[in-house]
């Protein structure tokens, strides 16, 4: 009897002992796990209210001097840390001259640059357009031939999967005609567009494109659910020396604040703008921190896409100083 008890009490030891073992590593478990998920909630906290894409305009340069081959424009830009693509249709110009038949280059084209954005596991985000035709002139047959030219890469944004192209409308700068011709370009071209499940979008890119308040009365006035905004942080220029398009100095500005916050409620896309850089990584002429608070109080959540134009950095550290100043000031942000 006396051995059976030593036996039981040993085995009773035994599991007690295994039991406080086992009781002992679940606090050290949990505290990993709240760990763990603090760590995430941290980094979850700390990530911008925005996707990242890159508008090749900022490689422009190095593009035209042949250092860049556009069609690299996607290992490029996933290279650089970007998810999304922002395509400027006139970087293409010497592609589609490889092939006598316009179609034919144009389909190469497109598929050399959708295979590039899978291999680099990017997004095709827009089309930048420019060069075919004024959807805002008041000649009616100029505006209509216009339309039709824009037609084709529309097809090529539906072929990429890009969600928008981007349109000027120039035309005249007396606001009475502006607003019709404007309105009639933007609204047979956007009807188009509605078939391919692509937007047209319209920038702030001078002249009266850059009175934001008159460029959503065209947008009102078209009413069309796939006819939209481009805000961009910088082109508010409404008139230049000599009555210039561009590279000539501006004497007549939109406020940039107003006219980025009037054209928020249409916005399919953002364009953050730079030029040049304090020591300190501010950009010199528009106050971020202003401009994203305008954005995020928007309610907008989709790509913001960095666009440097300036001339004192070279692109590569353009690009990098502006993706940075986006990142840290979205830290920033109530």
């Amino acid at each position: 009897m006396t051995n059976k008890y030593i036996c039981v009490s040993f085995l009773l030891l035994f599991v007690l002992g295994a039991c406080k073992n086992d009781t002992s590593k679940k606090p050290e478990t949990i505290t990993e796990t709240n760990r763990q998920n603090t760590t995430e909630n941290i980094a979850e906290k700390n990530k911008p209210f925005f996707k990242l894409s890159l508008a090749q305009w900022s490689l422009h340069r190095t593009i035209a001097s042949g250092e860049m081959s556009p069609l690299d424009f996607a290992q490029k830009a996933k290279e650089l840390g970007f998810e999304g693509l922002e395509y400027v249709n006139h970087l293409y110009s010497d592609e589609l001259k490889k092939n006598a038949d316009p179609e034919k280059a144009m389909q190469i084209l497109l598929q050399n640059l959708k295979e590039k954005s899978q291999e680099h596991n990017v997004q095709n985000l827009i089309i930048m357009v420019d060069g075919e035709g004024d959807l805002a002139t008041t000649d009616v047959e100029e505006r209509d031939q216009a339309v039709e030219n824009h037609k084709r890469w529309v097809d090529a944004a539906q072929f990429l999967g890009c969600h928008s192209i981007r349109v000027n409308l120039f035309g005249t700068n007396d606001p009475k005609f502006w607003i019709n011709a404007a309105v009639d370009g933007l609204s047979k071209l956007s009807k188009y567009a509605a078939k391919k499940n692509v937007n047209v979008i319209v920038e702030n890119h001078g002249y009266l494109s850059s009175n934001a308040k008159l460029l959503i009365e065209v947008i009102q006035k078209v009413n069309q659910p796939n006819c939209g905004t481009l805000p961009d942080f910088g082109n508010f220029c409404l008139q230049r020396e000599k009555d210039a398009r561009w590279d000539a100095k501006c004497i007549k500005e939109y406020p940039k604040y107003q006219g980025v916050e009037e054209m928020m409620p249409y916005a399919k896309a953002v364009s953050a703008k730079s030029y040049d850089f304090t020591s300190e990584g501010t950009e010199t002429t528009i106050d971020y921190k202003k401009m994203l608070d305008i954005v995020k109080n928007s309610g907008y959540k989709g790509f913001i896409g960095v666009e440097y134009e300036g001339s004192r950095l070279n692109e590569i550290e353009g690009i990098i100083a502006t993706r940075d100043l986006l990142i840290n000031t979205a830290k920033q942000l109530d």
